[in-house]
């Protein structure tokens, strides 16, 4: 029997998710602190909410074993981004991931280093 999937994050979720990957597993009061980076405004009140809110839905898990709890994603960064990848090739690319990588390339949404290493990438040999 199968794990049921997790629900697809909102963008204030995967605002959440984003900083919980740089940081590791980390109390409310730490991400807060991250977000307060990029959202000055953001209130302790309204992080801690979102983070109960993500563990009740599944997205994240909660170490209660300390007074403060220790909040952590409920799945590796790679399989959040290959989810919504898949997601996004299917409904605004009709299924095409050529189309999603030239879309990116022609966009000027890939530097001229990032386009090195895909390049690198493309010349391994495939036998190794």
């Amino acid at each position: 029997m199968s794990t049921p999937a997790l629900p697809k994050p909102t963008a204030a979720e995967l605002e959440m998710l984003r900083l919980l990957f740089a940081l590791g597993p980390s109390t409310a009061r730490q991400v807060h602190q991250a977000a307060l980076d990029n959202k000055p405004e953001t209130t302790y009140a309204n992080v801690l909410r979102q983070l109960q809110l993500m563990h009740a839905k599944g997205l994240l898990t909660r170490d209660e074993s300390q007074r403060a709890h220790v909040y952590a994603p409920a799945q590796e960064q790679e399989s959040v981004q290959t989810n919504l990848l898949k997601e996004l090739i299917h409904k605004a690319f009709a299924g095409s991931g050529k189309a999603l990588v030239l879309a990116a390339l022609k966009g000027g949404h890939v530097s001229a280093k990032e386009r090195a290493e895909i390049q690198a990438l493309l010349d391994e040999d495939p036998e190794k």
